[in-house]
């Protein structure tokens, strides 16, 4: 499984041969989103998201991913949240407008759809860093309003947050399999990050750390330095601040990340990167 794991492929296989539990009922609302987060999503790897959907997982309500649409996905999602009270897990990817006319779904405010459905989930998970910290719909001057997951739920309700832009796809995955398997979340830490993934920060675990320590950085894009893959901090890299699995599993199952595509990270898994230059100054 490895260090930075929730799940490994030998458990998923153990319990598809056990067979023995009913899929996780899972509601996934969209809220002010771009939709990066179902994208990254459904491009997990390993584990594979075509064995999770057949064996651990039921996503009974998306608005992108649904097969249904119009009233008869809205009626199934009712019937969800009222037959499988305090089994199901809520999803949320975007921040929340605080004005209904923003966002509305089937007619209905999307705000006022987020809170009933928390209310009797088993737990919630914030899909993204818009649903976990406001993203960038709360950036000045925020006309919307919008807040952040965690402007809504109770404390009593069960919160994790996966902040990302998008969050990788098997970090998303591995949770819900984690909920499914073990019926709570899994260990947070204290601003409610599952610490498997986010336990330390992308410096931490850069191939480039080597040259940090070494003193030997990039000093523009173009240089014989960043061709060498020296360290970028000097280009603005956020990797010590921001604490993410970038480095350590990455996407597309290749463990690609914007630092091993040359790019220096922005830090898009912490509260405010988007009021953020890439010196670290906030937006006048």
């Amino acid at each position: 499984m490895g260090e930075y794991r929730l799940i490994d492929s030998n458990q998923l296989d153990k319990e598809m041969q056990k067979n023995s539990k009913r899929r996780l009922p899972v509601v996934w609302i969209s809220a002010l989103d771009c939709t990066g987060c179902v994208e990254s999503f459904i491009r997990s790897g390993s584990p594979s998201l075509t064995s999770a959907l057949f064996e651990f997982i039921a996503l009974e309500y998306s608005e992108l991913l649904s097969v249904a649409s119009g009233f008869q996905v809205e009626q199934h999602k009712a019937s969800i949240l009222e037959e499988y009270k305090q089994e199901y897990v809520l999803v949320v990817e975007g921040a929340i407008p605080g004005q209904d006319e923003f966002l509305m779904i089937a007619g209905q405010s999307v705000r006022e759809e987020i809170i009933h459905a928390a209310k009797n989930a088993k737990a919630v998970l914030a899909f993204g860093s818009c649903s976990s910290w406001g993203g960038i719909p709360v950036a000045v001057p925020n006309p919307t309003g919008a807040v952040a997951l965690t402007d809504l739920i109770p404390e009593e309700v069960p919160l994790a947050l996966i902040p990302g832009c998008p969050p990788i796809a098997e970090v998303m995955l591995e949770t819900l399999l984690y909920i499914h398997l073990h019926d709570e979340l899994p260990e947070l830490d204290k601003k409610l990050r599952p610490k498997a993934f986010y336990g330390k920060t992308v410096h931490m675990t850069c191939h480039r750390k080597p040259f940090f320590d070494q003193k030997l950085f990039a000093e523009s894009y173009e240089d014989e330095g960043a061709k060498k893959g020296y360290c970028l901090l000097k280009l603005g890299c956020k990797g010590p601040g921001a604490f993410n699995a970038c480095e350590t599993i990455g996407w597309n199952n290749e463990k690609c990340s914007p630092i091993s595509a040359g790019f220096s990270c922005m830090g898009c898994s912490e509260k405010g990167f988007w009021e953020k230059g890439f010196c670290g100054k906030k937006r006048k």
